[in-house]
């Protein structure tokens, strides 16, 4: 009786265990990928800009 019941689970159990096996895809992307250089522009804009008005200040002390 015990084969029976054995002989009937094991392809359900395989099934089961089967079923929960994740799958992992590696795919390239659809688009291209960008990267955003905003930041660094905007720094050494501003670093020259302060330069400019320290420059200016030391120049004209007069002005403030």
């Amino acid at each position: 009786m015990n084969m029976k019941k054995a002989a009937i689970l094991a392809p359900g159990l395989v099934a089961i265990v089967a079923a929960c096996t994740p799958t992992v895809r590696v795919q390239a992307p659809t688009e291209p990928i960008t990267i955003n250089l905003n930041v660094k522009v905007e720094q050494e804009i501003r670093v020259k800009l302060e330069r400019e008005v320290e420059d200016l200040i030391a120049s004209n002390p007069d002005i403030f």
